[in-house]
């Protein structure tokens, strides 16, 4: 149900995201396999889908799989 807490963390998701995020590690740990196999295949989008989570992850805006927020 979306606007709950995710059991993911903010911030295991943001370090994955830094240093992984070009192969949707990121997605993948909050449960998106879909889109993390798309970024895993594209690049992180070439790079501008990886930026995106990169600023979404960091001001909290990016969900899980069942649309819950990441946990602080």
């Amino acid at each position: 149900m979306a606007g709950y807490r995710s059991d993911s963390s903010w911030l295991v998701a943001l370090i994955l995201c830094i240093l992984l995020g070009y192969l949707g590690i990121h997605r993948f740990y909050v449960g998106k396999a879909g889109t993390g196999i798309l970024m895993l295949l594209t690049g992180g989008g070439f790079g501008i889908w990886w930026l995106i989570d990169i600023i979404l992850i960091a001001v909290g805006g990016f969900t899980d799989k069942g649309g819950n927020f990441l946990k602080p």
